[in-house]
């Protein structure tokens, strides 16, 4: 009998495994996949955003509807923490003019190899192509290449992930075994689909920079691609919980120009000139502002300054969401104690994007990941103690 067994090899996982080996207990980590990491290297290839550098009222908001049960394991391990836990394997980070931290490498890659070593010099053992089955009385099972395995733990960790990237591990189906615990999963930090018109392709891969979007109560001023699925990016990913709730897409074309502004140099007379020439011009407004508005809103009476102002997208259907970066659903707070155990299942607790929490890319979902195993392994090596 092991006496900790981690169900997932992702962040939260990992980190269960870190502090459960570090306080002495023998720990086994499960993974589904051939390799463990393998979404946390794939965040890797965009630079790996690890946190974001931020005041702890902030960060946490950044959280929504889960900030205030995630608040005290936030608190116990927030941005400063997390930096210092990378310096800590050796990957020395950077701060960006938009607060957000990276791996000065800008890879997950050695970061990932120094926390395996680690790991491995502590006594963790790793099991993988091992695949999570549900429970024989208090036994986890499992399907694996050698046939089916079973574990006896005196604790367990379950951070399987959401419901997205099911290539890389995470595809939700842990969720048959905790039918009365888990909400459904939704997508998060997706893209669009978007029936542009023929005259929008010369178009596709180009970011729509210098923009606000807005939807529902929720505002970004970040950039999105324009592409032949739809619209994607931070920008987009940012408002898109309130989209994906049905709120339209608003977008200021020109958000550090005022409706009076626009108004005054709209207001010059320009002879026979093109109203494209005028927004070219007058407004020095790119191609692809003056594409979009001519593809929505182009049939509107509205003035024109009214629509660069707020250009209305219709309501956008989600990409699907297996392509999402991240997925809200999952194990309800309230099916949990405030250790993060089930309260169905004594000494089982839940870590990572497999509980219901969401929150925008920019650092804080690796930060969450990190934080909720921490304080389940933690709360796992107490009890471990006690017994």
């Amino acid at each position: 009998m092991t006496d900790a067994l981690i169900i997932g090899g992702g962040p939260a996982g990992l980190m269960a495994a870190d502090v459960l080996s570090v306080a002495g207990h023998s720990v086994v980590v499960a993974d589904a996949m051939p390799t463990v990491g393998r979404k946390f290297l794939m965040a890797g290839k965009s630079g790996l955003n690890l946190t974001k550098a931020e005041d702890a009222q902030a960060f946490q908001s950044a959280f929504g509807g889960a900030r205030a049960p995630l608040k005290p394991i936030l608190s116990a391990f927030g941005p400063n923490d997390v930096s210092d836990w990378a310096i800590g394997l050796g990957q020395d980070v950077f701060t960006g003019t938009t607060g957000r931290v990276f791996p000065t490498k800008m890879k997950a890659s050695p970061l990932l190899r120094a926390w395996l070593a680690r790991l491995a010099d502590q006594g963790v053992i790793f099991q993988t192509r091992w695949r999570w089955t549900g429970w024989n009385d208090a036994t986890a099972t499992f399907d694996t290449p050698d046939g089916r395995m079973a574990v006896d733990a005196k604790t367990t960790v379950l951070a399987m992930g959401g419901a997205s990237w099911k290539r890389l591990g995470s595809d939700g189906q842990w969720a048959g075994h905790l039918l009365d615990a888990v909400t459904p999963f939704q997508p998060m930090n997706m893209g669009f689909v978007v029936p542009w018109s023929d005259h929008m392709t010369a178009h596709f891969g180009t970011a729509l920079k210098g923009c606000e979007l807005r939807a529902g109560n929720t505002v970004s001023r970040g950039e999105f691609v324009v592409s032949a699925k739809g619209v994607e990016g931070g920008g987009i990913y940012a408002v898109s919980a309130a989209m994906r709730d049905g709120a339209q897409l608003v977008i200021d074309l020109l958000p550090d120009m005022s409706r009076a502004d626009i108004d005054e140099r709209l207001a010059v007379p320009t002879g026979k000139q093109s109203i494209a020439n005028t927004l070219r011009k007058a407004l020095k407004l790119e191609p692809l502002k003056r594409a979009l508005l001519n593809e929505f809103d182009r049939d509107s009476d509205q003035p024109l300054a009214t629509k660069i102002k707020a250009l209305r997208l219709p309501v956008l259907t989600p990409r699907p969401m297996d392509e999402a970066i991240s997925t809200s659903g999952g194990v309800r707070f309230d099916a949990l104690d405030v250790d993060l155990m089930l309260r169905s299942r004594d000494g089982v607790y839940c870590a990572g994007e497999m509980i219901d929490w969401e929150a925008p890319t920019g650092g804080y979902l690796i930060s969450a990941c990190l934080a909720t195993g921490r304080w389940a392994g933690l709360a796992a090596a107490r009890r471990l103690q006690t017994s």
